[in-house]
């Protein structure tokens, strides 16, 4: 049986490419998907982008600006950190999942990478 995961890729007309079996990494600058890991680790599948390193300096505001788009602007993830970098992150059930659903997430990813990257950067010294 072949991937669903795999064939919405597909269908979605994504550049990317499979890195290992089940982890798939998207590179397309024209839809805005650039740095994009999907990971199908039975059940979930598991979206994910490195967006930046946390900033040393105005953490408390930086944090307090990612909390704020998680819950006024994130339709599909959320914000995490993980160590000191901070990740976008979305989690689906495979079996239940199908191509709207995924391409609702990497729709998501895109609008929120595109739009909140330049805000989020701000914090980075100069």
């Amino acid at each position: 049986m072949e991937n669903k995961i795999e064939q919405y890729l597909i269908d979605f007309m994504l550049s990317y490419r499979e890195v290992e079996k089940n982890l798939w990494f998207i590179d397309d600058a024209e839809h805005d998907l650039e740095g994009i890991a999907v990971l199908y680790a039975e059940p979930l599948v598991v979206v994910r982008a490195l967006v930046m390193e946390a900033p040393v300096e105005k953490r408390l505001e930086f944090f307090t600006k990612l909390l704020e788009l998680n819950a006024s602007d994130i339709v599909h993830g959320a914000y995490a950190l993980e160590g000191e970098q901070v990740v976008l992150i979305d989690t689906l059930e495979y079996d239940a999942m199908d191509y709207l659903e995924f391409r609702a997430t990497l729709d998501a990813f895109s609008l929120a990478l595109s739009q909140h990257y330049p805000i989020l950067s701000s914090y980075r010294p100069q």
